[in-house]
């Protein structure tokens, strides 16, 4: 298996996930979307040196997690490559910023070292949530719920024909890697000389694959609408999930639950 199989082999796993069946697989997308999206607002909106009051935030994916039925340690799996450079975005914080602003014993913290865990801290959990929309839900519902949210057809359409893309992209290239392989055994990559004819073709052969794949959609009837993608659920229990969790949000935003538990314990 080549890396452009098995990158298409990482997708069909993400669909399997969403395709899977637990209490949150089977909430409306509506209410995942706006309850993902009022957790990366709030996530964001934490001072960067707030560290102790958005720890607690990691409660919601954490919880959520579980009652998916998805390992945590799946998603950092899958975001092994993107995990790293989020967690470099404050590395040169403590070069910068040296003023001590917080004295644990002999221990002094600088502003700097604060604000690189607090950015750490906020990109993990952001792509934690994300992923769990994702893995949760298939493309077709979360174009449909962003349609409910009166995001324009044009963006939601973009939206799934690219991921739809990266699929047809990746299928071609392996495909043509197989054959050149088969054509240059023991060589190991693509010679440099073959690299203006292999995306060449690449990109005529992805094209055309992409042409077929949207015009066998419109004659299904597809115009920029997802109503295929209505399902049944709950909508007492999406109602009550949504409300419950961006309730709790505005709680562990202006209430520091972290300090108030520490305080309770010691």
């Amino acid at each position: 298996m080549n890396k452009a199989e098995h990158a298409l082999h990482e997708i069909h796993a993400m669909n399997e996930l969403a395709a899977m069946d637990s209490p949150i697989h089977r909430l409306g997308a509506l209410a995942k979307v706006v309850v993902t999206v009022a957790y990366l607002l709030v996530t964001i909106s934490f001072s960067i040196y707030d560290c102790s009051g958005l720890l607690i935030m990691v409660l919601y994916p954490v919880l959520v997690y579980q009652i998916a039925g998805i390992p945590i340690r799946t998603c950092f799996y899958k975001l092994r490559i993107i995990l790293p450079l989020v967690c470099a975005v404050g590395l040169f914080n403590p070069l910068f910023d040296r003023k001590t602003i917080l004295v644990i014993g002999t221990l002094h913290i600088s502003g700097g070292v604060m604000s690189m865990v607090t950015l750490m801290m906020k990109g993990i959990f952001c792509l934690l949530a994300s992923f769990l929309l994702i893995a949760t839900t298939s493309i077709e519902e979360i174009c449909h719920a962003l349609r409910q949210l009166h995001v324009p057809k044009l963006l939601t359409s973009l939206l799934l024909l690219t991921y739809r893309y990266v699929s047809v992209l990746l299928e071609e290239v392996g495909i043509m890697m197989e054959a050149y392989h088969l054509r240059a055994p023991g060589q190991k990559g693509i010679h440099i000389s073959a690299w203006g004819s292999f995306l060449g073709q690449l990109i005529l052969r992805s094209m055309d694959r992409a042409t077929a794949l949207y015009e066998s959609m419109e004659l299904r009837g597809f115009h920029g609408e997802f109503y295929y993608a209505k399902k049944n659920y709950n909508k007492r229990a999406s109602f009550i999930y949504a409300v419950l969790w961006i309730g709790a949000f505005v709680v562990m935003r202006y209430v520091n639950l972290t300090r108030l538990i520490g305080g309770i314990v010691s």
